[in-house]
């Protein structure tokens, strides 16, 4: 109880969100929430959730690694996120397959990831960093990078989003009809990736899902329509960091925490919304027992 008296309200919260960090973060965090707003819907519609994870823990070890040898953990992370995407989707065609292999491609990665940061314990807030997110220490190189990750996922995903539908929603009928089923998974892995690589930095590893899956389950419940699901991912991942950097600065807790609650809280309310009118009994067209 004592810590959370230590959480009050700060009054120059609108100068706070002027400031240079909150600026790069708030650029950062959109450039996250458009590309994983995007590729939410085919994370979900793939049956990739578990990938989508595991990528984030598989890039774990690239951050550790980068850290203890001094290169930019970006680097690491997208080497890493990337390496383990594409033999995600070399060695698992079926769903069953990729689960396997996803979870003894994550095993190693995870032993790797406890070996680099017990010998990287120097920088231990570094690791906590990656591990939680630190939206605000983005700087203007991660920007740029960040820039050309999310351009990369835009422009491919403009040029494959059609393919990569009929590949998603049904692959059988999709390949016998000569669509490049596996060279379409092995593109979306990369995408994912790079989007992970992302949002690593925005909400850590462990709350990952927070941007990469909860917009895009939220979406999906509203509408099935691809196109519309893509919209509304995008929308509700930019209002969660946008909402998370605002209530960050008014009572200086980190935005991750207030990113993932907003997304959450959003996927629960339109859960409820559309149960409740599911659930709502069709009103009768005629009223036989009073009659007039």
């Amino acid at each position: 109880m004592s810590a959370l008296a230590g959480v009050q309200f700060q009054s120059n919260w609108l100068e706070i969100l002027g400031s240079p960090f909150m600026q790069h973060a708030l650029i950062g965090g959109s450039l996250v929430a458009v590309a994983a707003g995007l590729l939410g819907y085919f994370v979900i519609t793939r049956q990739n959730a578990f990938a989508a994870h595991a990528l984030a823990h598989i890039g774990f070890p690239g951050a550790t690694g980068a850290i203890l040898v001094g290169a930019p953990v970006t680097l690491g992370l997208a080497v890493f996120c990337v390496g383990g995407g594409l033999l995600i989707g070399l060695f698992g065609r079926k769903v069953a397959d990729r689960e396997m292999a996803t979870g003894t491609i994550l095993a190693l990665a995870t032993a790797l990831g406890v070996l680099f940061a017990s010998l990287a314990s120097a920088n231990a807030s570094t690791t906590t960093s990656v591990l939680f997110g630190n939206l605000l220490a983005i700087s203007d190189d991660q920007l740029l990078v960040y820039g050309a990750f999310t351009a990369a996922v835009v422009g491919t995903l403009a040029v494959l989003a059609r393919p990569l539908v009929f590949a998603s929603v049904d692959p059988a009928v999709a390949e016998a009809r000569g669509v490049p089923v596996r060279a379409l998974g092995l593109a979306f892995v990369v995408l994912l990736a790079l989007t992970i690589t992302m949002a690593v930095q925005v909400v850590g590893t462990l709350l990952l899902f927070a941007l990469v899956v909860t917009p895009a389950a939220t979406a999906l419940r509203i509408t099935a329509r691809p196109g519309r699901v893509a919209l509304i991912s995008v929308a509700l991942a930019l209002a969660a960091v946008w909402g998370g950097l605002v209530l960050s600065a008014m009572v200086d807790l980190p935005p991750s925490f207030f990113i993932v609650s907003l997304a959450v809280l959003a996927w629960v309310v339109v859960l409820a919304v559309v149960g409740r009118r599911r659930n709502r009994p069709a009103e009768p067209l005629l009223d036989t027992h009073h009659p007039h």
